[in-house]
């Protein structure tokens, strides 16, 4: 618990100095529009990741898979939108280069259809019109 106490004393120091440091540099107005900029930005992917993390883990569920590699991608990403919704060019880093390999990440990965169906079907739904039963004839194979 001790080692903890260290760096969240001096990261919040460190992050004063850079934005110091920044602000002279590049001038006031200029460095609280960057601020504002990466922190809607942050909002923006705080807002996305959650539909999209569930959406693609409820396809991982429906294929009966285990959805380790989404939830981790999307943690990732909610923690960059996190850091980005921050003031602090040091975490705004950090948070862009999260987003950044998750995002890259996702999108290189192939979009994978749904399943035409995946639910409930009720009694009676799956008839013609005149009560006959359908058969839909297919095979079935779950792959571990």
């Amino acid at each position: 618990m001790r080692f903890l106490l260290l760096p969240l004393i001096l990261y919040p120091v460190l992050e004063l100095w850079v934005l110091i440091k920044v602000g002279a540099a590049i001038g006031v107005l200029p460095t609280l529009a960057l601020i504002v900029i990466t922190a809607l930005a942050g909002m923006g992917v705080l807002r996305r990741v959650g539909w999209q993390t569930l959406a693609r883990v409820n396809l991982r569920l429906n294929r009966g898979e285990a959805p380790t590699r989404e939830l981790f991608a999307g943690a990732r990403l909610a923690l960059g939108g996190l850091l980005l919704l921050l003031p602090g060019f040091i975490g705004d880093a950090v948070g862009l280069l999260l987003v950044a390999t998750s995002a890259g990440h996702w999108l290189r990965e192939p979009r994978q259809q749904r399943p035409a169906y995946t639910g409930y079907v009720e009694p009676g739904a799956g008839q013609s019109p005149d009560h006959e039963p359908v058969t839909i004839d297919g095979e079935y194979r779950r792959e571990d």
